[in-house]
């Protein structure tokens, strides 16, 4: 369905160096900065690996939840979502250990036990959470 390429350059040890986003398909993501002590600390205005995964995991589950809510025949108003992406260190390794996501979903005349199941259920089909296998994957859902 779709390609999508993204160019940076890192320059220096690092602990002390940095990389940049060069060029990617929407433009959106160029210039922007990448250090260590960004995945590690305050990002200090730049971005890390961890962030863009959180960002690319809550707008992916976003739209797959509105999506699987349309399908349902009650489509969504507004669907918010937060994902916070867990990067710590397993045997001396860092690692992404888990994202946890957090909808806050606006969707007129669907039950909760029928919106549960949908949520539930968007996660297996979210290509990001499918990206992220291996990865442990909670989810609080609740209608606004």
């Amino acid at each position: 369905m779709a390609e999508r390429d993204v160019s940076v350059v890192w320059k220096g040890d690092l602990g002390a160096g940095s990389g940049t986003i060069l060029d990617s398909p929407s433009g959106s993501l160029n210039n922007q900065q990448v250090t260590w002590a960004s995945r590690t600390g305050e990002p200090a205005g730049n971005t890390s690996p961890e962030e863009l995964i959180a960002a690319a995991h809550a707008s992916c589950f976003s739209m797959a939840l509105a999506g699987a809510l349309a399908d349902n025949g009650t489509p969504s108003t507004a669907v918010e979502t937060t994902a916070t992406v867990h990067f710590v260190n397993v045997e001396g390794v860092p690692t992404i250990t888990k994202s946890e996501l957090t909808a806050r979903v606006t969707v007129p005349g669907l039950d909760d036990a029928a919106f549960q199941k949908i949520a539930a259920d968007t996660i297996k089909g979210c290509p990001v959470s499918r990206a992220l296998a291996g990865v442990e994957i909670t989810l609080d859902a609740a209608l606004a």
